[in-house]
């Protein structure tokens, strides 16, 4: 009777105590955030990321108030903002906004100080380009993508890209370009897309393989010249510009991809809310055009497809990789 007793007590002090846990969790939940929210960029401004953090920044702020600040951290091809963001607390308040570089510079970086999978939490996919522009120099003698194929063929290692840097999703895109048409364009990495773009614009490189939000304005105004996009379907943002596939080069794509990711061991809760709040964001039309105005298809997955998506992006990439040449890196 006693130790039936005292399991009573037992059980009612355990239930009491996840009661009280429950309760504590939803009152956080409630109260977050209570302090700014630091969304790193692990690139140089002026890239598609600072677009997405700043407008989802703006309009999360009726939730969250003015509590999301972008902050950029740019080096090593996007590994040094990315594990700033590893190593933070998991505290619900440091955000990783980067692209499907997260997927592609675990390939080619062997020496990073963060798991791409184990030290992250998903939080949702938030946006599928909607291809990247294949850019050259305005003074390039090519006239489309055929002449400029021939003339890289012709010369093997004469002409270069820029990326973002090494690991970065840009360089991925150029690397699949060269295996694809069986040309070799040298590398030149940089600390960003805008680096990149600056210097394409100079005529100090040959090519950019990038994203629409940022090459647009240049090619409307004539100072860089584009010969495909790397997508599935043309752009409406440029409708007469043919997709790869149409431009002769055949079975080549490439889709990059835009998401959000706590550190690992945030609370569920908040993944939840912010996933939540984020997709409601994505959901409403004048966001939808807004985003691809600027080269973007919303997306707005739950947590988990995020994380199957991720893990089967760096599988594929894994595979990519023994087909191309990093060393020079």
């Amino acid at each position: 009777m006693v130790q039936m007793r005292w399991r009573l007590v037992l059980c009612s002090l355990v239930f009491s105590l996840l009661m009280n846990q429950a309760i504590a969790q939803q009152q956080a939940s409630k109260d977050y955030p209570n302090k700014p929210i630091r969304v790193v960029v692990p690139y140089a401004a002026g890239g598609p990321m600072d677009f997405i953090g700043r407008f989802l920044a703006q309009k999360l702020s009726p939730v969250f108030g003015p509590n999301m600040i972008l902050d950029n951290k740019p080096g090593a091809g996007g590994a040094i903002g990315t594990e700033i963001v590893a190593k933070s607390s998991p505290d619900g308040y440091t955000i990783l906004n980067t692209s499907s570089s997260h997927a592609s510079l675990p390939v080619v970086s062997k020496s990073l100080g963060y798991d791409p999978v184990k030290d992250f939490q998903p939080i949702t996919l938030i946006a599928n380009s909607v291809g990247f522009i294949v850019a050259v120099r305005g003074d390039f003698p090519a006239k489309n993508l055929q002449e400029f194929l021939q003339e890289a063929k012709a010369n093997p290692g004469k002409y270069n890209y820029g990326s973002g840097g090494v690991g970065n999703v840009m360089q991925f895109a150029a690397e699949f370009f060269n295996t694809s048409a069986g040309i070799k364009l040298q590398h030149i990495p940089f600390k960003g897309v805008g680096q990149a773009i600056t210097e394409l614009l100079a005529g100090r490189i040959d090519v950019v393989i990038g994203p629409g939000v940022v090459l647009a304005p240049h090619l409307k105004s004539g100072r860089i010249k584009a010969f495909a996009i790397t997508a599935k379907k043309r752009w409406v943002e440029f409708p007469d510009l043919p997709t790869t596939e149409e431009a002769g080069l055949k079975g080549f794509t490439y889709i990059p991809f835009y998401g959000y990711w706590y550190p690992a061991g945030v609370p569920k809760e908040y993944v939840v809310r912010m996933r939540n709040e984020i997709a409601k964001v994505l959901e409403q039309p004048d966001a939808k055009k807004a985003f691809l105005d600027q080269g973007f298809d919303v997306v707005g997955s739950t947590p988990e497809e995020f994380a199957r998506i991720v893990t089967t992006e760096i599988e594929l990439n894994r595979k990519l990789a023994q087909t191309i040449d990093f060393s020079e890196n």
